[in-house]
């Protein structure tokens, strides 16, 4: 996995590279997420390097959350994967920022 580091504000970040594995639609391990925007047992909206990434499915429960090496895992059934381009994502960011204020 290639990556590169970033100085932000006197602070070192690594950049990794945005990969999703899934072993028989029930564990989910991505690599490259910035930011977990919302969770709950049927939907995760994620902020990727590529962009955002909803993942629908039943009994979802997050596994691991490493945001400083970007990893998250997630497990329970998998039903849907979908990346969001960038004016669906400034959507959705607003939809789930209203519902869970």
């Amino acid at each position: 996995m290639e990556s590169y580091e970033k100085n932000l504000g006197g602070r070192t970040q690594q950049q990794v590279d945005h990969n999703v594995k899934v072993w028989n639609r029930r564990n989910i391990e991505i690599s490259g997420v910035k930011e977990v925007d919302s969770f709950d047992s049927e939907e995760f909206l994620l902020q990727t390097n590529m962009g955002y990434l909803v993942i629908r499915g039943q009994n979802l429960q997050m596994k691991n959350l490493d945001l400083d090496s970007g990893v998250v895992s997630i497990k329970g059934k998998m039903y849907e994967m979908t990346y969001l381009d960038e004016h669906q994502g400034e959507k959705a960011k607003g939809l789930f920022s209203k519902l869970f204020k």
